[in-house]
Order: C-alpha cells, then structure tokens, then sequence
C-alpha cells in the first residue's frame, strides 16, 4: 500500500491548549484507595502516596486533572474529608456501592497533585446539593483568609489559598443512572446560576457545564441545545464523554470509531455556534471531553458486581487489561483531539490509576504501565504547540460505524518554538506495510530526531502487560524512515502506531 501525505507550516488548525492531555481521577474503585494513596506500601511517602505510582504519573507531564467525580460527586459532601482523618465519618457511595472512608478529601489530595506537578480541576455536586455548597468549596479552596471557610481551611494546615480555577458544574446530569437526574432546561437554569455564584470569587475561574454522558443518549444533542440556551453566556466549556470497546473483535470497525467521535465533536460544535447565533452572544463556548477511554473488557461482568455486592471498601472495580490494539485506538484517538483542537480544549482519560486506566497497580506489590500509557505520554510530551493541516491520500476501507476510512491516520504539531515537528501515524491494516511520502514544506531541511513504533503485528494485538511481566508491549526504535531536505520518506509496519519527531532547519 502507498499513501501521499503534505503538511505546510502556514496551513494551521490551533494553537493547542496543554489541557488537551489532562486526566480524571475518581473515588471509585481503588483509583485512590490502592491507587494512588496507600499508606501500607514500602514507596508510600509521608502522606500515605504511593511513590512508585508517582514517578509514573509523573513521566505523563499531565497538566490538569479532574476530581473527585464522576458519578460519585452526585451525592457527594466534600466537608466530609477535610479534618483530621480519625474525625471523618465513613459514608455509602450510592454511586459505586461501596464505602467511602474519606481518608483521601481535598486538602490530601491538593497535596498529591502539586506533588505531581498537576493543576487540580474541580467538580461541584449539583445532584444532591447545589449553589450553597458550590459557592462554599470554591470560599474554602480559593479565598485567602477572614472568612468562615476561608478560616477553616486555615485551621487544617492550608494556610494559602489554592486558586482552583477550573470547575465543572455536577457530572452527566442527562443520565437517568445519575442521582440528582434532571431534565436539560432544570439543570441548564442550575449551572447557570451556580457558574455566576462561583465566578463571583474572581481570579479568573472557568466553568464546565455537563453535555451529554455519551453520543447514544437519546436527548443527544438536543440536551446541549437545551442546556445551552439557558446558560450560554456564562460558562466556559460543555462537557462530552465517550468510552469505546471492540466486543465484536472487528479491529477496522473498532479503528473507525475514531471517526465517529470527530462527528460526535463536530456536531457538538455545530450545536454551540447555532445557541450563539440565536443569543447574539459575543462569547465562545470551546469543549471539554472530560471522560474518555477504552472500557469493555470486564464491563459487563463489573456491572453485574457492583449492582449486588456488599457495600465493600475500594472494590477492584473496571480494572482493564489494555491491550496492543487498546494502544493503537489510544492513539488514533489522541491524534482526533488534535485535528480538533479548535474545538477541544480539553480532554481527560478517564481514569489515571487502576479504574480502567494507564497505570495499574497490586496491592503491597508493584505498579505498571498500561499499553495505553504510551500513547497518551506521547502525545502528552510531544503534542504541544500547533495542529497542523494535514493532507491524506490513502487506500480507504468501510466500516459499520463509519465510511471511507483512511488506513493511514496521521496527526501533526508543531512545538511552540518552531524548531521541530511530531508526527503521528498509525497504519491500520492488519497485514500491509504502508509506503509513505510525505511532503513538509516551509520547514526548510529537516532532520529526524526520533522514530518510536508500537505494534507491527497483528497476531499480536491481544497482548498485555502485567505485573509479573510489564514490558511485553512497549515502544521501539523505528529504522525504516528518512527524510532529504523536506520530503519524509519510508514505510509503516502493519498495524501499527508511530511517533516520529523532526528537528526543523
């Protein structure tokens, strides 16, 4: 198979904003009870954080993160983790069907996020409660002193304010699963007041109002319309979720599906620019696809468990085995939020440890990268700066959820500073290799830095990496790329994901 592919530096799509590469992390599972917070276990530090998971979430350069839900913030009360941990009551998560010991709240978890180097990202529960307690987290978290809340925070040790500038207004509240459920315009008229109350605080805060939970939903995407006419001109972002999963075992079906959510996003698009018509706003409404990955393997057998179990503390819940084929979708996937970066501005893999996730954990025992970690750390290392256009001429095939699909995927950026270009590519076939031309003009002479592949091998595509056996899928050394002057030039293995970097003039 050949492929033609020309990329112009004039010839742009977005500046991309960092948040692109954020994650998620909920009380749900043992994402935090065994995830990231484990007192017991030889790397925990001081506060009871796993050091060695850590180090791996720290080689995600991760910019923001959302927390604490998810499904678990509709009935959540955040003053239940702040205080001393022996005075904090232990609660039913109605959510997940589990305890809630509260041992992790926010202050805890302030502490491990500047450890990692992350901005923290907010959700307020507009499920059970409202703008009261909206209002009352963000005097807690963000004002300085000489208030009641600002004062208790104080009194717990956090004597300087953490500025959270980022808050999304409850989770999924289309979703009937969701405790709080409402209808579009009750919650539209909601967030909109709860966004002009949190925003009174200044500082530059932005809001996250809820779209829908997924693109099947039937008030898709009248729910955004709705939601949107009643608070377009003071929130920020919409939120989108998407999970994506391969049951049929159609690997081209299941690549496909990465141009179903470009149409997800496009029509969302469509629905933001005909609410800002309508209201005559001078105002831009971008999205935050804050919940996306990969989740099927164990999905319906962790449905069945956690609708008839016991009330258990920090079941092993949604731990997903990704596989080859997971890491190539992951990255097609990535590569999508690129080409719509005009549009999204945010995005959060959902979940970061344990709770299908890059990074898995046992108990006492070690921690690994998923075969979706390096995707994600790819792009989220290399992916910063300027999507650029990209031209593709490439063998095509059809698919249930999509037609005329391009075997070759390719995304493009720019670095801030204009001295080199990421590539990324994955060639879809199964079995053929993918000669690629690739033409890179006004760069002047290029020179490649780097050429790191995953995959090549189909028969291959349902192994993981485990913890007896961490390396079994990871990146390699390409070899079969060169580029003279301006003009890449090489081949693709089958089936596989490629990340190539070319150092400019």
């Amino acid at each position: 198979m050949k492929s033609t592919v020309t990329i112009h530096r004039d010839f742009t799509i977005a500046r991309i904003d960092d948040r692109l590469y954020a994650a998620f992390i909920e009380h749900m599972g043992r994402a935090i009870y065994g995830g990231i917070y484990e007192p017991d276990h030889p790397t925990a530090n001081a506060h009871g954080f796993r050091q060695d998971v850590l180090e791996l979430v720290r080689g995600l350069n991760i910019p923001a993160i959302r927390y604490p839900g998810g499904n678990f913030v509709s009935a959540y009360k955040w003053e239940d983790g702040i205080g001393p941990r022996e005075d904090r009551p232990v609660r039913l998560d109605l959510a997940w069907r589990s305890k809630e010991t509260n041992q992790v709240g926010i202050n805890d978890f302030a502490v491990w996020a500047k450890d990692a180097g992350i901005e923290m990202m907010l959700a307020v529960n507009l499920g059970t409660r409202g703008i009261e307690d909206a209002r009352n987290f963000v005097e807690y978290c963000n004002h300085p002193s000489g208030t009641y809340w600002s004062d208790l925070r104080r009194s717990h040790g956090v004597a300087d304010p953490y500025g959270v500038k980022m808050w999304c207004l409850g989770n999924e509240m289309d979703g009937p699963w969701q405790i709080g459920h409402m209808e579009a315009k009750e919650y539209g008229r909601l967030a909109d007041e709860t966004s002009k109350a949190v925003k009174a605080f200044g500082g530059g805060i932005e809001t996250v109002v809820c779209g829908s939970s997924n693109d099947e939903m039937p008030s898709y995407p009248d729910w955004e319309r709705q939601v949107l006419e009643e608070c377009y001109e003071n929130v920020d972002y919409i939120s989108l979720h998407k999970y994506f999963g391969n049951s049929s075992r159609d690997t081209l079906n299941y690549f496909a599906k990465i141009e179903e959510t470009g149409r997800y996003i496009q029509s969302i698009g469509g629905v933001i620019d005909y609410v800002k018509a309508k209201k005559r706003a001078k105002n831009d409404i971008y999205i935050c696809f804050d919940e996306w990955n990969v989740w099927y393997h164990n999905r319906e057998e962790d449905s069945k468990n956690w609708h008839s179990w016991d009330w258990p503390e920090a079941p092993a819940l949604l731990e997903e085995d990704y596989n080859l084929e997971d890491a190539i979708f992951v990255g097609g996937l990535l590569n999508e939020f690129i080409r719509r970066s005009d549009r999204v501005k945010i995005a959060c893999i959902a979940q970061l440890v344990n709770v299908i996730a890059p990074i898995r954990t046992k108990t006492g025992g070690p921690a690994w990268a998923t075969t979706i970690y390096y995707p994600y750390q790819f792009a989220s290392l290399y992916g910063r700066g300027t999507a650029l256009n990209v031209a593709v001429d490439s063998p095509q095939y059809n698919a249930h959820v999509a037609q005329d699909v391009n075997y070759l995927d390719v995304a493009a950026v720019l670095t801030p500073d204009g001295k080199s270009i990421t590539v990324f590519a994955i060639n879809r076939h199964l079995e053929e290799e993918m000669d690629v031309n690739m033409a890179l003009h006004g760069f002047g002479d290029l020179t490649v830095i780097d050429h790191q592949v995953m995959g090549g091998d189909a028969s291959k595509a349902r192994i993981a990496n485990t913890a007896d056996q961490p390396d079994l899928v990871i990146p390699r050394k390409g070899d079969k790329l060169s580029v003279d002057g301006g003009e890449l030039t090489g081949r693709l293995p089958a089936f596989s994901y490629s990340v190539i970097r070319l150092a400019v003039g």
